[in-house]
Order: structure tokens, then sequence, then C-alpha cells
């Protein structure tokens, strides 16, 4: 098996253990992913396997899609549910109205500051090692881009005041949705902190793919291809590279007409990247 899995993972389970799961499940050692999601998420968690592992670093960089709720008046130290609280403010009375206007000034580009709680590493040291010991130290901020972000309904307290906002978002890889609820309650004049997340898209992986195993040809289905002329198969596949007038990046590399694997474009010359049948030199 070489390809992806679209596994909607489930909530309580890290993303290693879905990968330990598809290993046991199928027998394979080589297996990957695309974008972890912490335990208390659910969603679109794209498997790499087999030789599909070997492009990760290319698929990694996809934008990604969440639904997330939000819940106003609480603030915990992670940033989740799954905190301690650390804050607790009044709930407001705030129109829908007041809300999206508060959500479109997200939208475009921003500097983030990672939270404490997370797997970024400084000096060394990942953050959430630092946060677990009670310390927090200064973080430098991330370049993140929010495309699109809408309102898709508000739960309000007895007193009709808002105390739970669901929305759906559209964001570049490396955006933290924590920091993201947090920032949008303080802008409301509160605090709040991520109660739900749902991711929904991982570039072109969806949750109407679930349980769908796509190949590697399939996943590559929008790059440029590459048909090998006589005399380039035994260089390509022994990883000489060829000349070609191909723009920069990833090629499906074809061989009388068969997909035999996937190259990468530097400057005019392929090399391989994968290569399925060498068995058949």
């Amino acid at each position: 098996m070489n390809g992806i899995l679209i596994v909607d993972k489930e909530m309580g389970k890290t993303s290693f253990d879905i990968i330990r799961d598809v290993r046991k499940k199928y027998n394979i050692k080589k297996v990957g992913h695309i974008g972890t999601l912490d335990p208390m998420a659910t969603g679109v968690l794209p498997v790499l396997i087999g030789e599909a592992t070997k492009l990760s670093d290319y698929l990694i960089e996809h934008d990604k899609e969440y639904i997330v709720e939000l819940e106003l008046g609480i603030k915990t130290d992670t940033g989740d549910i799954e905190g301690k609280v650390i804050e607790k403010r009044e709930l407001k009375k705030i129109e829908i109205e007041e809300i999206e206007k508060i959500l479109n000034t997200f939208i475009g580009e921003s500097n983030q500051i990672p939270p404490m709680y997370s797997a970024i590493k400084v000096n060394g040291k990942k953050l959430y090692e630092i946060a677990r010991k009670g310390k927090t130290i200064e973080r430098t901020p991330r370049k993140i881009n929010i495309y699109n972000i809408k309102i898709l309904g508000i739960e309000k307290d007895q007193n009709g005041c808002a105390k739970i906002i669901k929305y759906k978002v559209n964001c570049s890889k490396g955006t933290y949705i924590r920091s993201l609820c947090e920032d949008i309650a303080e802008k409301l004049g509160t605090c709040g902190y991520m109660k739900n997340l749902r991711r929904t898209k991982v570039g072109k992986f969806t949750l109407k793919q679930k349980d769908k195993f796509l190949s590697i040809e399939e996943i590559l289905k929008e790059n440029c291809s590459y048909e090998l002329k006589e005399g380039e198969y035994k260089k390509v596949v022994n990883g000489v590279g060829i000349k070609v007038k191909l723009q920069n990046g990833i090629v499906k590399i074809y061989n009388k007409g068969n997909f035999i694997g996937v190259g990468e474009v530097k400057n005019n010359i392929l090399k391989r990247k994968i290569i399925l049948d060498e068995n058949k030199k």
C-alpha cells in the first residue's frame, strides 16, 4: 500500500494512536500523518502509508479548515477544555452583528503568539514542557493567514448573554486555534477558551473522503506529469537527474504510459523522489 488513508480522528486519541492503529491493521511499518491533532480534537487526519511518507514535507504545507466552539467568560492555562481555569469574567450581552464584526477583523495576515502549551521548541525545550513547570517565557510571533471566518451560531445563558460562539475558519498552516479563540474573546471584552475543535479539511482532503484510500497518483492528480523518453528510465530509477523543461515542484513520472513514481524538479533538473517499481530495473 502506497498512498493516503483519510481518517476521522475520534476524541481522546492522539495522532500517534491513529498511526499505531493503522500500522497494526495493515501490518505496515512506514506510516506517518499530516498535521497533528490534539487528543481533544476530532476530524480529518490524512495518514501517509508506505512510499507516500516521502511526500510529507510537500503535503504538510496545506491550509486547514476548522469548526470551533469558543466558550466565553472562562480562561484556562492551556487555552482549551483540558486546562485548569485561571480566570473568570461575567458574560455580556453581545449581538450577533457585533460578533461578526469582530470576527472579520481577524481576516488576513497577522502575527500570532504561539501558546505556551504547544510543541514549539525554544532553546531545545518544548514550550509545553516549560509551561508544565508553571513558567512562561517570551515567544516569537509567527505569521499566519486567516482566509475566512464565519459565525455558525450563538448559545446564550439564561440571562441572554453570549456564552458559546460556534464558528468556521479557513486558515494557513501553523495557526493556533486556541490562541485565536482567546484573541477573539479579548476583542469582545471578555476571556474565553476553545471548548471544541473539529478539523473538516486539510488542503484538498475532507471529511467526505473519510475512510477512503487515495493512491499516490490520485493525491497528485493536479500536479504536472512527465513521460520518460528512451534512455531516461534507468537514469531516473538510479537517482541520476535528467534535464526537463518544467517548473520547480513535484511531478508525476510515467514510463510507456504507466505511472511509476514521483520526482522533484529544481532548476530544470528532474530527480526521483519515489519509484514504485524498482524491482523492474
